[in-house]
């Protein structure tokens, strides 16, 4: 009698009636008690000291070659660092930056670069997006099509300059015969030219960049799924109905993403243009590029080169920052 009364005491201190005592329910912890290796409120597990070892021959890297010399440059903006310079360096402030709001060299220069940079990525995303969807469709040696097509991005810059020169070439090079046999002219300085300088660089930048929109546009076309469009084409839906309905919304996150990088890599464009025309003639292809490695490097002005380096930083960081915000919104929305 005293066990069988004894019995609802020890279940009112923890165990439920009927369920045998030190037992708990399956995926619950006790209040106070937390695994291993894990912090509150977090979704992983801690790192430990020995885990930053791990990092650091990744880590190294990218604050020596990249975040030091961002620091640097940054810093140098603000003094009147010069080239062959037998006095100390002094520190100067804003004063950079207020020439370079009155420079109208640079401002010329960061308008050509604005024209090339849109002008390359409209005709790079329109033109990519035309041999995406053709290499897309099941065509007889659409391998070697593929293959062909990514052929440009294995070329170096330089390579693709110098190639491109003797495309250009008024004596002897390959456009100007082929026009003279057309009997469609003479041909022309098509790189020396003032008119024609600005467009002849674009048609070689939309060239050279052409592959890796292609590619990236090209996987993002055959991520959607064939279902919607056999569906689509069963509803009645003609090719641009299916395209505007079917192709275009699941193609839109690529595109924006390989948009706003082609964008930001052209507006950077350095060693093609100095290759083909050095930001000549006249300075119709100066891009902000060009025009900040002659100030520092042909007249040693390094202090504002630098300057105008930072200019470029902050423009890009706006940029940046839109593309992030896109895509965070795009995926908030999806």
């Amino acid at each position: 009698m005293a066990n069988v009364m004894a019995a609802p005491k020890r279940s009112a201190r923890g165990a439920a009636p009927g369920r045998r005592p030190g037992r708990r329910r399956p995926g619950r912890r006790r209040p106070g008690r937390r695994r291993p290796g894990r912090r509150r409120g977090s979704g992983g597990p801690a790192l430990g000291p020995g885990a930053w070892f791990l990092v650091l021959p990744a880590l190294l890297p990218i604050l020596i070659l990249s975040v030091a010399p961002l620091l640097h440059g940054i810093a140098l903006a603000f003094t009147d660092a010069q080239s062959g310079r037998t006095q100390a360096t002094r520190w100067i402030g804003t004063l950079n930056f207020q020439d370079l709001l009155h420079d109208t060299l640079f401002w010329d220069s960061f308008r050509i670069g604005l024209l090339w940079a849109v002008g390359v990525t409209a005709l790079q995303f329109l033109l990519a997006l035309g041999l995406a969807l053709l290499l897309d469709q099941d065509l007889r040696l659409r391998w070697l099509a593929r293959t062909l097509a990514i052929v440009p991005w294995a070329m170096p810059e330089v390579v693709v300059g110098m190639m491109w020169r003797l495309v250009y070439n008024p004596d002897a090079g390959l456009l100007n015969e082929t026009l003279h046999d057309l009997g469609l002219g003479d041909g022309r300085a098509w790189l020396s030219g003032l008119g024609t300088a600005l467009p002849a660089v674009i048609v070689v930048g939309v060239w050279a960049g052409l592959p890796q929109t292609t590619v990236a546009l090209l996987a993002g076309l055959q991520n959607t799924p064939r279902e919607l469009h056999e569906a689509a084409a069963l509803d009645g839906a003609g090719a641009w109905r299916r395209f505007r309905s079917v192709t275009w919304p699941a193609l839109r996150p690529v595109a924006l993403a390989i948009t706003s990088l082609n964008f930001i890599w052209n507006l950077n464009s350095f060693a093609l243009v100095y290759v083909l025309t050095g930001g000549g003639p006249g300075g119709r292809t100066r891009l902000p590029m060009l025009f900040a490695y002659e100030e520092a490097f042909r007249y040693g002005q390094f202090g504002y080169a630098a300057a105008m380096g930072c200019v470029l930083v902050a423009v890009v960081s706006v940029f940046l920052a839109l593309y992030l915000v896109g895509r965070l919104k795009g995926d908030q929305d999806r």
